[in-house]
């Protein structure tokens, strides 16, 4: 038998508490999770949690996926450019503006590989589902990423069949386009829900890619891609989305959020964030995010209506999720 010193053994890290579920002045429940704030010069002025650690980001990785378009010759500018590093929120603007993409490349929904689905947003799906429509790959909140890379593909005569493998070329321009924003090497590559390959970077350099790309100069495929998405932020999430608010609301802010509660963010003068909710608690975003805004010196009131998050007991507000940090 032989024993093990103290030594030896990793003590577990626990992740902060970002969030509280309070209802009705009783704490029900705890998100945790790891964030990361950037001072203008890039040196971190906040750290909770373990941000060196690689985390898949998720449609976070959506703007470097764009840039890699560009880069590879994609001439997209405006609402197009926008929507092709969008969550789209599947309403009417958004599908109408996807099938015109398809058209102009002379694609089809059908070329798409993305999965069909039902509007991401809950009002916009209920109205899609009374007007018996079903699940749809045009509807699907990655749509119009994967009419971009389809198009781009067919430009420089790539493989449109084989677009998602993650040895495509497109794939691999992304994975470098990734690794430049972020500053470090990709740790992992995964496959996202819409079928595209992952890559897994830390949240450091999750921030450190929104900083890049708000600074980067005029007309860099990096810079191309925040301006469209700050210009057009309705086609990056919707009309009822957090991202939109925030674009439109904080000058010169960039925002992207993604699946697994993943959230980043940058201001125009290199100020930069991002976390992860461990659970994949969604509800807790918003608190979170106005929570780190505020730390970072933002004061806008975007920032109560986005950090609202009540809790219901039958139709009353009993409770709420608020940050805990």
């Amino acid at each position: 038998m032989t024993s093990t010193s103290a030594e030896s053994v990793a003590t577990p890290v626990i992740a902060p508490v970002l969030a509280e579920v309070v209802r009705s002045g009783f704490v029900e429940g705890r998100h945790r999770g790891s964030l990361v704030l950037l001072a203008a010069d890039g040196s971190v002025e906040l750290s909770m949690g373990d941000v060196t650690a690689p985390v898949f980001p998720r449609s976070a990785n959506k703007p470097m996926q764009a840039a890699a378009v560009l880069r590879a010759g994609l001439d997209l500018a405006g609402e197009r450019l926008a929507l092709a590093a969008a969550s789209h929120s599947g309403e009417v603007f958004h599908r109408d503006l996807v099938q015109k993409m398809l058209a102009e490349y002379r694609l089809t929904a059908a070329d798409l590989q993305c999965p069909p689905d039902l509007p991401l947003d809950a009002v916009e799906a209920e109205t899609y589902l009374a007007a018996g429509a079903v699940r749809d790959r045009v509807t699907m909140n990655c749509s119009g990423k994967h009419a971009a890379m389809l198009a781009v593909c067919d430009l420089n005569g790539w493989p449109t069949d084989s677009y998602l493998d993650p040895g495509h070329p497109l794939q691999q321009l992304i994975l470098q386009v990734v690794e430049e924003a972020a500053g470090e090497r990709v740790a992992a590559v995964g496959t996202d829900g819409c079928g595209a390959p992952l890559m897994a970077i830390s949240l450091t350099g999750l921030a450190r890619a929104f900083r890049h790309f708000v600074l980067a100069p005029e007309g860099t495929a990096e810079r191309r891609v925040a301006d469209a998405m700050r210009a057009h932020p309705e086609y990056v999430a919707g009309t009822r989305r957090p991202d939109t608010w925030l674009m439109r609301e904080i000058p010169g802010a960039l925002s992207k959020m993604g699946a697994e509660a993943v959230q980043a963010f940058a201001l125009p003068d290199g100020r930069a964030l991002a976390f992860k909710v461990d659970d994949g608690g969604i509800r807790a975003l918003g608190p979170v995010l106005a929570r780190a805004l505020r730390l970072a010196g933002v004061e806008d009131d975007v920032l109560t209506r986005i950090g609202h998050a009540p809790l219901l007991g039958g139709a009353t507000e009993v409770g709420e999720i608020r940050a805990a940090f």
